[in-house]
Order: structure tokens, then sequence, then C-alpha cells
């Protein structure tokens, strides 16, 4: 007799089943992609441990943010170079922080872009914790 000698069937019985334990299919719009926002104008600094990735003025960073809506991916993630740091990292909470800057610019330019930002404050402070 071949093996098995019976063929369980469970996880294919509905139409939802099915849906649910078929193959992983991964889209554009699943996808957020991490950038980095610092001070200055038409900077576009590779980052030397993360090849292809590059710190960005907020000029250059609304010209990515365009391509980025026209290639479908779903949004982005923030993180800030600040220009000054301190013990309380204010420049996370400044409104005119650098994150902020950049939120206020990409929703001018691109509306309608997913955008989330990085919560660690860090990269504010003058002691890094």
């Amino acid at each position: 007799m071949p093996f098995p000698a019976q063929r369980m069937r469970r996880l294919r019985a509905t139409p939802a089943m099915r849906d649910l334990v078929r193959e992983t299919h991964l889209q554009p719009s699943q996808f957020i992609l991490p950038l980095f926002v610092c001070p200055g104008e038409g900077v576009r600094r590779e980052i030397g441990s993360m090849p292809g990735n590059y710190q960005l003025s907020i000029d250059e960073l609304v010209r990515e943010c365009v391509e980025v809506q026209s290639l479908g991916i779903g949004g982005i993630i923030l993180f800030g170079l600040p220009e000054t740091k301190d013990e309380m990292a204010s420049g996370a909470y400044d409104d005119n922080g650098i994150v902020q800057r950049a939120i206020r610019a990409v929703r001018k330019e691109v509306p309608g872009l997913l955008i989330a930002t990085d919560v660690c404050n860090c990269e504010y402070t003058s002691h890094g914790h």
C-alpha cells in the first residue's frame, strides 16, 4: 500500500482555510523604507556601514519620497540626525526638530504617504542614553 494511506485535507477544506495557509506573497505596499534625515541642503551622504542607504537633507528626502510613492512602497520610517544634542534630548520633541520639519515637508509634497518615526532618544542626547 502506497504512503500515505489516507491523505488529510483539513488544511484545504474551505476557501477561508486555503487562504490562511497558502504561500506568502510580498508586495512593495507591505514594506516601510527606513530613511535618515540630516540638517543641510542638497545633502546625500552614503552611510558607510549601510551601503545603498544615505543621510538625506530635507529637500533630498522629499525627492526620495516622491519616488517611494511612485514605486508603490507602503511608507517610510524617519530617523533623525539632529544638529545639536543635549542632556534632555530636546531636539526629539522640538517643533523645529529635524524629523518634525521633515514630516511637514513630506506631507506637503507627497500627501498620503505613510510616515512613521523612530522614538529612540539616543541620537538626540549628548550621553547617548
